[in-house]
């Protein structure tokens, strides 16, 4: 059945209908999370007071879009506590005092800061579908889209006051306006690329790596196209000036708005107190005092922030095992267990008909020659591998293993190769196979679509089929895998329901226990001493998975303080809280 173009329309609309509502309600009831708790007070003090002293280490567009909703609100911001006027990069306190200890509404801030988020949720999506309709029709478009609206890790993450899902989107628009300047190399068409590939870099600093992926991938499609190396370097020029287009007109202006009052003397101070002394970073530090130089270096101070960040690594619970370092396989198996079950299988069928075709034209003797023309027919596919492939490298290769989250732009990916590929073969099948083809695809679809429902509203704690689901989930990974600090709340109500005078917490996530549980609270933490603990505790997934683990060679942390645990059942909330009563 052939789909007209207002009927996709419609359901695509319907999707991302549906989209916006598990993301909406799903958050009623959820705490802030780790890293919102840095993010929400840094974007509203970049509006309110363009000062970028809180968390340099990321770029501000995200926190800026989540920020604006704060603007219409009476808010107090604490810029007479210590966290502002003396701490170095008092991120993290500077939300603890905006949030829930200045007299404001902490969850009127959280919710309203998370709806541009899940805006901008709902514009990748639509962004997914309208690249791939152009690649592939109208099927495939919805294919995608049905993938990305209903995929657990998007829900889960799509929602929060963070960079990720922005980085997905940022890389998505810098891909796609890059390969139609690669076909069409325009004034305007390099205007926009460069422009989009700006935006894009205040978004996330990992998409840095779009620097060598469109890098390769013009350089290739220059040779390729013409044979001639007078193109190629024609091509090179015209990507620097998209460079310098997306340094000067979008990097440039965005981080001078940041800095106006910001005093440069402060912006030194920060940056020497937190930079080693390399030749990189003075060169950095000694610029600032150029009014030229000065927006870039406060971008290239947060880039070799994130950079150092990833090269410390961090703590980290993984199969059983607790480190400071990293694991090789640690994403490879997020990505597997994390992404659901049904998916996989369509990814199989996908492959399988691929090399099918592949083996029955017999393109495998004559595979160069095809995969030359291929490049040259299919740009963007080519592309979004070339960054698909430098990605996953930079992750897997990395020290830091924080969730799956980190992966998020490898999604998208897959979604459109594997739409526009289905798509493709299906066209060239007999009338019985691609019945049976789409009797299975709709089986999966429909598991998806299923899996992804009935793990609302916990879709950060989601895991599939393979480990037995969610509630098993916490025995492989934690962090933002499982428990980012979601269920604060929903302890909190667990304690009034069940009339619990006191209780002792060990919490994990961006909240407030005091500000949750008020007098309920006895103490903010639970006693790693068992005989020290009697009553009601409460004990978030990550503190306690990194306290009755294996500790890994190298780590000299205690790693099996709360393995006591182990004795007594604990009632689940939410998932990522355990709440235990000791006799």
């Amino acid at each position: 059945m052939k789909l007209t173009n207002s009927v996709t329309n419609i359901i695509a609309a319907v999707i991302l209908g549906i989209c916006f509502l598990l993301s909406i309600l799903s958050i009623q009831n959820m705490s802030l999370t780790m890293d919102e708790k840095a993010h929400i007070p840094s974007g509203y003090s970049y509006l309110a007071f363009q000062d970028y002293r809180l968390n340099p280490e990321h770029p501000p567009l995200a926190k800026d879009l989540s920020a604006i909703p704060l603007l219409f609100l009476d808010l107090k911001f604490p810029t007479e506590h210590s966290s502002w006027t003396e701490d170095l990069n008092g991120q993290w306190e500077s939300g603890e005092q905006f949030i829930f200890k200045s007299g404001n509404d902490a969850d009127q801030i959280i919710f309203w800061s998370r709806i541009p988020m899940i805006l901008l949720l709902l514009l990748t999506g639509w962004f997914i579908f309208f690249w791939v309709r152009k690649l592939g029709g109208n099927k495939p478009a919805l294919l995608a889209l049905t993938l990305f609206s209903f995929s657990p890790s998007f829900l889960a993450h799509g929602r929060l006051v963070t960079t990720d899902i922005a980085a997905v989107f940022g890389f998505l628009i810098a891909t796609y306006f890059w390969t139609k300047f690669l076909r069409n190399p325009s004034a305007k068409n390099v205007l926009i690329a460069g422009i989009m590939f700006g935006i894009a870099m205040c978004l996330k600093f990992s998409l840095v790596l779009l620097v060598p992926s469109l890098g390769l991938a013009t350089v290739v499609y220059a040779w390729l196209q013409s044979k001639r190396i007078k193109t190629v370097f024609k091509y090179i020029g015209l990507t620097i000036v998209a460079g310098l287009v997306g340094l000067f007109l979008v990097i440039w202006p965005l981080y001078q708005l940041h800095i106006v009052n910001y005093p440069a003397e402060q912006q030194i101070s920060d940056m020497e107190t937190i930079l080693e002394d390399t030749a990189i970073n003075n060169f950095f530090i000694n610029a600032v005092d150029n009014p030229v130089m000065r927006p870039i270096t406060q971008y290239a101070f947060g880039l070799l922030m994130a950079t150092s960040r990833v090269a410390r690594g961090n703590t980290v619970y993984f199969l059983g095992k607790v480190t400071i370092s990293s694991w090789k396989e640690y994403f490879p198996v997020m990505y597997v267990l994390k992404a659901p079950l049904s998916f996989h299988f369509l990814t199989l069928l996908v492959m399988g008909l691929w090399l099918a075709a592949v083996k029955k034209a017999g393109l495998f003797k004559k595979i160069g020659k095809r995969f030359k023309q291929w490049i040259l027919d299919h740009l963007a596919e080519f592309s979004l591998l070339i960054f698909f492939i430098i990605y996953w490298a930079t992750s897997i290769l990395g020290n830091l293993n924080l969730g799956v989250r980190h992966i998020l732009p490898v999604f998208p990916i897959m979604y459109i190769l594997i739409s526009v590929g289905l798509s493709r073969s299906m066209n060239k099948m007999k009338k019985q196979p691609k019945l049976i083809i789409s009797c299975l695809l709709g089986a999966l679809m429909l598991w998806y679509i299923i899996a992804s429902v009935i793990a609302f509203p916990h879709y950060i704690s989601y895991y599939n089929e393979l480990v037995g689901g969610s509630g098993n989930g916490y025995k492989y990974a934690v962090d933002s895998n499982y428990d980012w600090g979601q269920d604060l709340k929903r302890l909190a109500q667990f304690v009034e329901e069940n009339n619990i005078e006191k209780i002792n917490v060990s919490y994990f996530g961006g909240d407030n226990t005091s500000y949750r549980l008020g007098d309920n609270l006895a103490q903010a933490w639970v006693d790693e001493d068992e005989a020290k603990n009697k009553g009601w505790i409460a004990i978030s997934a990550t503190l306690l998975q990194e306290r009755r683990a294996i500790p890994a060679p190298g780590y000299d942390r205690d790693a099996t303080s709360l393995a006591w645990l182990n004795n007594y059942e604990p009632i689940r909330i939410g998932n990522s809280i355990f709440v235990y009563y000791i006799d």
